[in-house]
């Protein structure tokens, strides 16, 4: 899981500068009737002081007086250190301790907005400014520059007694280092400091004794309060929520991945061994041990504590036993090129560019451990964790616990040979999802992130304007597909990632551009009537994350691109051409600016009913007919409770009226496709055998195209 996203600097400074604003004008409020409301409340204060026999403001004050050299390092111990540790205090929590500056920086303006409120309601002279009680102003008498003994602030801190902001800010400091550093060394320094201050303040004749008591209870107010701000419970942010009202119209809104094991000679691990993986991981995964608390229609949802029930978070399914004499080759391989998708799966033989030339060419990597199996054996049980994911996919989440589940599919001869991991949409998107579940494997490793500098704030801001512009402008899909049916059925395949690079690079295309000439490939010759409905084209929805490298892995952070593909009768290498020179839109970053600014600025306004109304107007088939996500992942073999991972499949939900979704995720130089397939419109398996023969098709025009002389 990540860390959390540095604060915008400028943004804090302007808040500062705010506030600073704020105590300007209260201290402005000069009328003869506030200076004498204003005296009146010193003299009472000094009166109860007197009254309680603590009123050794003037002893102490003569005595300062006494001492030219400390008296001159009192006044400039008053006039800078208590801004000076103050400042860098934020500067240095900022910088260093990211985690807990913000909480910091609230409780610093809230303790100032709170003083100046004082300020204005119930001004108090200080000392020095009430002659009759017989105070020297030591900051006047020594001349103190920076303070009002000089010319440059010579109006300042009139009125403004209660409480002392100078002890207020000395001890919110004291506090603030408690937290964050438990070093008995600087523990005593701020100590030291926070009586020095209180001393000085009293000394010089700025405050009474009373000014610092009441300053605690201010710095102890403005603590608490934001205390108790940050531990309500995470409201769901209504770009998290959109899912949750998709769910409405029937389709459970579920992300996460289906793993295929390296079955292991013991069986493999026992579900006690699971849920103790799980539980040793569950301080990474917070959302693991929270449920939504819905307190009405008009609320925002929050996330609140919940355990985990074991019993029905992470379970076991046993998968049906075979016959071995009918695993020879499974039904449904007739189908386009099943043959060409059982190699794959079984021993890591891809389409390459041997393979283009009628060899048989091994993928990168070993070759997996179910080489030793008959394919037919293999694609069955890969075929059958499978149905375990459309079975889970189609049952909606309980909302009254936490919102996931991870279920270890076993085979009765093999033992365990897959795992399932589901989370709720409203958790995380896809690739928060994967850096979740990376938690569960080993090596612990993070995804590769790309260095790329954030843009700036006006290109941004440009950048958003245009976007929206280009959204505005974008009309309807001439068609739609009936949205009827909210049954998925969920199959997958896998590709060679080296093929699809090659093939890009040939091209001089991207990756998700040779993946949506494929797929789109795959459904006009599956289903060639869907072009006269559709009006000759497919809209494909194409997630782009905009995620900050250095968030957390909860939420969604993606946004949606659409592309218009023509549905008409063409080669793969031409479709592959004509989205190449249409693509450019998913690149170029105004829409994915503009889409990711309505969802996680533009609904923040909205009243959770009209969240609802339109999530559900703007996704599914009125805006968009199939989805295609391309996701990185690790790099490496890894293992799920000391079982050798050989394939991940993506799982992504569907939409309204929108019949086909591949979840598409790089691990290990593969390409695992996770399908979710309207089975009233489309042949999972069939859409499933098909993309590899479109791959190699593909394949096969490019290498001896990149032959020729």
């Amino acid at each position: 899981m990540g860390n959390p996203s540095r604060p915008v600097l400028w943004r804090d400074c302007v808040a500062g500068l705010a506030v600073f604003g704020l105590y300007l004008a209260v201290d402005a409020l000069h009328t003869p009737a506030r200076r004498e409301l204003a005296d009146r409340n010193a003299h009472r204060i000094f009166d109860l002081e007197q009254w309680l026999a603590i009123d050794v403001e003037r002893p102490l004050n003569s005595w300062l007086e006494s001492q030219a050299l400390l008296a001159t390092l009192a006044n400039y111990e008053y006039a800078f250190t208590y801004i000076v540790s103050a400042f860098a205090l934020l500067f240095w929590l900022y910088f260093r301790r990211r985690a807990e500056y913000a909480r910091a920086r609230d409780s610093f303006l809230l303790l100032n907005i709170l003083a100046i409120a004082c300020f204005a309601l119930c001004p108090v002279t200080p000392p020095r400014l009430l002659p009759e009680l017989g105070f020297t102003d030591t900051v006047v008498a020594g001349h103190t520059w920076g303070s009002w003994g000089s010319s440059l602030v010579s109006g300042a801190n009139q009125l403004a007694a209660v409480p002392s902001l100078h002890v207020g800010w000395a001890l919110w400091v004291s506090v603030v280092l408690a937290r964050v550093s438990g070093g008995w060394i600087v523990q005593v320094l701020s100590a030291l400091h926070v009586g020095l201050t209180t001393y000085v303040i009293v000394a010089t004749a700025n405050h009474f004794i009373l000014d610092a008591v009441i300053a605690v209870a201010f710095v102890a107010a403005s603590i608490q309060l934001v205390d108790r701000w940050y531990a309500r419970a995470p409201v769901v942010p209504p770009a998290d929520a959109f899912f949750l009202h998709i769910e409405k119209t029937g389709i459970p809104q579920q992300v996460g991945g289906m793993v295929v094991f390296r079955p292991r000679a013991d069986g493999g691990p026992d579900l006690a061994a699971v849920r103790e993986l799980v539980q040793g991981e569950l301080a990474h995964l917070p959302r693991f041990q929270q449920r939504l608390d819905q307190p009405g229609r008009w609320r925002r949802a929050r996330w609140v504590d919940s355990p985990v029930d074991w019993d029905w978070h992470v379970t076991e399914r046993t998968i049906p036993g075979t016959d071995p004499e009918a695993l020879g080759e499974p039904d449904g391989l007739e189908v386009g090129s099943g043959a060409a998708l059982s190699a794959v799966l079984t021993t890591g033989i891809a389409v390459g560019p041997a393979a283009a030339n009628g060899e048989s060419v091994e993928s990168r990597g070993a070759v997996s451990a179910e080489a030793t199996m008959t394919p037919g054996a293999v694609v069955r049980r890969v075929d059958e964790i499978s149905r375990v994911v459309t079975d889970l996919a189609a049952e909606v989440l309980p909302k009254d616990r936490p919102l996931w589940r991870l279920v270890l599919v076993r085979d009765p001869e093999a033992g365990a040979i897959g795992v399932v991991l589901l989370l709720h949409h409203v958790v995380a998107d896809g690739i928060g999802t994967v850096v979740q579940a990376l938690r569960l494997l080993r090596p612990t490793t993070d995804l590769p992130v790309a260095e790329r500098k954030p843009p700036s704030w006006g290109t941004t801001v440009a950048g958003t304007a245009a976007g929206l512009a280009q959204l505005a402008a974008d009309a309807q899909p001439k068609g739609t597909l009936p949205d009827d049916c909210v049954r998925r059925v969920f199959t997958v395949c896998s590709l060679d990632l080296e093929t699809v690079r090659a093939v890009a690079r040939s091209h001089r295309a991207r990756v998700t551009d040779v993946l949506l000439s494929i797929t789109v490939t795959a459904l006009q010759r599956l289903r060639p009537d869907l072009g006269e409905r559709l009006g000759g084209q497919i809209r494909v929805a194409v997630p782009l994350m905009v995620r900050d490298p250095m968030s957390g892995a909860e939420g969604n952070s993606t946004a949606a691109v659409m592309i218009d593909i023509p549905l008409t009768a063409a080669t793969p290498a031409q479709r592959l051409s004509e989205i190449r020179t249409r693509s450019d839109r998913l690149h170029s970053g105004t829409r994915a600016l503009a889409s990711h600014f309505v969802m996680d600025r533009v609904l923040r306004l909205l009243p959770e009913p009209a969240v609802g109304a339109f999530a559900r107007s703007v996704y599914g088939g009125r805006f968009f007919h199939a989805i295609v996500s391309n996701m990185a992942g690790p790099e490496l073999a890894m293992t799920f409770a000391n079982m050798p991972i050989t394939r991940v499949f993506p799982i992504l939900p569907s939409a309204p009226g929108v019949p086909l979704v591949a979840g598409v995720l790089s691990w290990n130089g593969a390409l695992g496709i996770g399908l979710s397939v309207d089975p009233a419109l489309l042949d999972a398996r069939a859409v499933a055998a098909e993309l590899p023969d479109v791959l190699a098709e593909l394949a096969d025009t490019t290498f001896v195209s990149d032959k020729r002389p």
